[in-house]
């Protein structure tokens, strides 16, 4: 199970994200030319919350009509609170919450452990515009930055948006032990860009629960 590595920042508006889109260079990596695509993001879990008492989350993502459903595990070690590493499976997966309507996968299979077969609920979901553009060092792609617009609902609630920028490590060995923090200094070094130690998860539950 590869962990997922991935450096997060946040904004307060867009202009940020809109800054990046046309940047040719980041922290001595090349970007790629920029695509936008549409996706939605289901969050689901247990009425009785197994997976988030077992600090795990299951993700549905909607994306130019197919679905895959991702586990995402607890934080790995003590890291940056810009560094994100933690374990990650995903498999193919359809608008159904009932994994049994899934193909069979590893991640079906994990989720199903961890949910004891217990029915799941959707706990909320992020209507997301992402604009992606591949990292390049030496000529080989090492990542994907993605600048993500994100509107936070549950049912009819309605609680704001999200700018985040992640860059997320697609070939660790290609790269220097250092290169993925040139490039996350370069990020926060950028005018309205913070660090970012919380999740999307996280932060849309705030939201959530302040609205």
């Amino acid at each position: 199970m590869p962990p997922e590595v991935e450096a997060k920042l946040q904004a307060g508006d867009p202009a940020p994200l809109d800054a990046l889109s046309s940047e040719t260079t980041l922290g001595g990596a090349t970007l790629g030319p920029a695509r936008t695509v549409d996706e939605t993001d289901r969050y689901l879990d247990t009425v009785d919350g197994r997976l988030d008492a077992a600090r795990w989350a299951c993700r549905l993502r909607t994306r130019e009509g197919a679905v895959r459903v991702s586990l995402k595990g607890p934080t790995e070690g003590p890291e940056p609170g810009w560094l994100h590493r933690r374990p990650e499976i995903e498999g193919p997966a359809t608008d159904s919450s009932d994994p049994a309507d899934w193909p069979p996968s590893e991640a079906r299979g994990e989720l199903e452990r961890l949910s004891g077969g217990a029915p799941l609920i959707e706990r909320l979901r992020l209507h997301q515009q992402r604009t992606e553009r591949a990292v390049h060092v030496g000529g080989r792609r090492v990542a994907t930055l993605s600048l993500d617009r994100v509107a936070i609902a549950r049912g009819a609630q309605k609680a704001g948006e999200l700018f985040i920028v992640e860059l997320e490590l697609t070939d660790a060995d290609a790269l220097a032990p250092d290169a993925l923090q040139r490039m996350a200094d370069a990020l926060a070094a950028r005018p309205g860009l913070v660090p970012d130690p919380r999740t999307k998860l996280e932060h849309a539950l705030e939201r959530l629960a302040e609205a």
